[in-house]
């Protein structure tokens, strides 16, 4: 590591002779193999960006020239680079850096990304800035393939081509990744680009068999064939000006490229092609595998997982098959997440009936409410801050029409590593106030595919909350069962105090009620909400705590706060969440228990505000 340890700052990479930056590509590759094979995180996506990382660095003028990631989780490199290189044993954990740019964290971290598709807007508003204020600065987005499948990667790009007075650069990382393979119409235009082969023929045949007149009839064919092959001329037509494709591991190439288009105006579009999982075979040959890692040793290679507690996930994968044999009329539907929603068998059984839409919640939402005019029946798999990206599309298309769209929400609530950028905080607070709703959150496995079922036979929209990782060890019943709509049910029976616990909060409120001596009840359905047991618990107690793993503002404790108003009654209530500040990243447990949502947490907020007292030790003395 003789160069990366003497470059804190990108200015001692830019004093290295460009001879260096090959060996420095390999050592900064290898650190990075090893330091998150010892924290766990983003592998394959990281490891085919070093080399493009080292160039833009080394060319532009950072920090003054700002660099937007596009999703983020591709930053490790740039990280090291820019100061946080012994931060990276903390990577993703308790105090330790993120996974992803933060603004807070790092002034080379112009721009917080960990959702797609944001990069190209973020960039083009710095550079807009820039010259506004008069400063003589470059904004340059870095996105890949996958991102640009979504709409407002193209609503920036058209908003940027007719500004040709500003210092915007769109790198275009190509490596035919995705989370899950990608997928659409532009994927298989960057595809065929890569091939050739067409273009090639056609124009080589075209020069060397006809005539004068007829050849140049040939060479305006030879221009429009180039336009269904070389994707010059679509981003072109934005406005852009187009270079590449180019080897996103050369940095012979990479270098004089970046350096050419640092002297040109407006609007550039830098086509770069690199491979994921570069360097390291195990990745390269299974980038999805390496995509998220936990720790692993490097030269083994990740090993399967052993056998544990089936989680969420895994679940809502074998009630996806299970419905879809019972009922031919299933349809389920992913925004680029097969593998983090469990559809992998769904997809190898079902493959018709299967549709991945890329990274494009917004037309996912909307893809589903048209096969649900038709008369099918739309399972929409997406994690609870994903569905924040389709949130008109969810009222417009879905719930004003009354449509029969089921909608399977995992990483509801904190989800650790990923931290505050991919928590599923907001769903409850969002989804409630839709009218036509039905929003349902799980305690247990079992529970969860009792919930699927029962969304899925409710005739509109309804949608089922459950977290990230493993259950509580419930037993799950293979039927396909249902529960009655807008009825909860009582876990334990106390006295004073009636916890109301909903989801995942559940397990914890059991165990503090126990230690409180109090009423604990499973909620199960946010919307409708039981009202009668609502009634029925304060009449027979003196006061309430809702328990939720969610935000309080507008959660499941203030939708029973409004049920109580509305009843008439006045009866003391805590309401127990996640409070209105955004939860870093770290350990899923240490994160509920630092907000005081594990039973220890629930216990002392109780006894704290209605004065509950200690259980007394009875010593007996014989």
């Amino acid at each position: 590591m003789n160069l990366l340890e003497n470059i804190n700052q990108p200015a001692e990479l830019r004093k290295l002779a460009r001879s260096q930056l090959t060996p420095l590509a390999h050592e900064l590759r290898s650190f990075l193999l090893d330091s998150v094979s010892k924290t766990g995180g983003h592998l394959s996506s990281n490891l085919g960006t070093v080399e493009l990382t080292i160039a833009l660095h080394y060319v532009f003028n950072t920090p003054y020239d700002r660099i937007v990631w596009d999703v983020g989780h591709q930053t490790y490199s740039h990280k090291i680079l820019t100061g946080r290189r012994d931060a990276m044993p903390g990577l993703r954990q308790l105090g330790g850096i993120s996974g992803f740019p933060r603004r807070c964290e790092s002034e080379y971290d112009t721009f917080g990304t960990a959702h797609s598709s944001t990069s190209i807007s973020a960039a083009l508003g710095m550079a807009q800035a820039a010259k506004i204020k008069g400063e003589h600065r470059h904004a340059i987005a870095v996105i890949g393939d996958g991102s640009m499948t979504a709409g407002m990667a193209f609503e920036a790009l058209n908003n940027a081509g007719v500004q040709d007075d500003i210092n915007l650069l769109v790198v275009l990382n190509d490596n035919d990744m995705s989370i899950s393979p990608p997928v659409g119409a532009l994927n298989r235009y960057l595809a065929r680009l890569m091939s050739g082969q067409f273009y090639a023929a056609a124009k080589n045949v075209g020069k060397s068999v006809l005539p004068g007149p007829v050849l140049e009839l040939a060479k305006r064919f030879e221009e429009h064939a180039k336009g269904m092959v070389v994707p010059a001329t679509l981003f072109e037509e934005f406005g852009f000006n187009y270079i590449g494709p180019i080897d996103g591991h050369d940095l012979e190439s990479l270098i004089p490229t970046l350096e050419n288009i640092k002297k040109l105006k407006g609007p550039q579009f830098l086509h770069v092609v690199t491979k994921k999982g570069q360097g390291y075979k195990l990745a390269e040959a299974e980038p999805i595998l390496y995509h998220g890692t936990p720790k692993f040793n490097p030269t083994e290679g990740i090993k399967p997982a052993a056998a544990g507690k089936t989680t969420y996930t895994e679940v809502f994968g074998s009630w996806l098959c299970d419905m879809a044999a019972a009922d031919p009329r299933l349809v389920g539907i992913t925004p680029a997440m097969r593998e983090g929603s469990g559809m992998v068998r769904f997809e190898e059984l079902f493959p018709e009936r299967y549709f991945d839409v890329g990274i494009a919640e917004q037309h996912a939402v909307t893809f589903g409410a048209g096969l649900a005019t038709e008369g099918l029946k739309p399972v929409v798999a997406i994690y609870s801050t994903f569905l924040q990206r389709a949130y008109d599309q969810l009222i417009h298309d879905v719930a004003l029409q009354n449509l029969d769209v089921t909608f399977a929400l995992d990483r509801a609530g904190l989800v650790g590593a990923d931290g505050a950028t991919h928590a599923g905080n907001y769903d409850i607070a969002y989804l409630r106030c839709i009218p036509n709703m039905v929003l349902m959150a799980a305690s247990d496995e079992n529970e969860c595919r009792q919930m699927l079922t029962t969304a899925y036979r409710y005739p509109g929209p309804a949608a089922v909350r459950y977290p990230r990782g493993a259950g509580i060890g419930a037993a799950i019943a293979p039927e396909l069962s249902t529960i009655e709509l807008g009825k909860g049910e009582i876990k334990r029976a106390g006295k004073g105090v009636a916890i109301l616990a909903f989801g995942a909060m559940v397990a914890p409120s059991v165990a503090a009620g126990a230690a409180l001596g109090a009423t604990v009840a499973n909620m199960r359905f946010i919307k409708p909400l039981d009202v009668a047991l609502v009634r029925q618990l304060a009449a027979d107690h003196d006061c309430l705590v809702t328990v939720e793993e969610g935000a309080i503002m507008g959660g499941a404790g203030a939708a029973v706060a409004e049920a109580l108003a509305a009843e008439g009654i006045v009866k003391p209530i805590l309401m127990l969440g996640l409070p209105d500040q955004f939860i870093d990243h770290g350990d899923p447990a240490a994160l509920l228990a630092g907000v005081g949502l594990d039973a220890k947490g629930i216990e002392a907020s109780v006894r704290k505000r209605f004065g509950v007292a200690e259980p007394r030790l009875v010593v007996n003395n014989g």
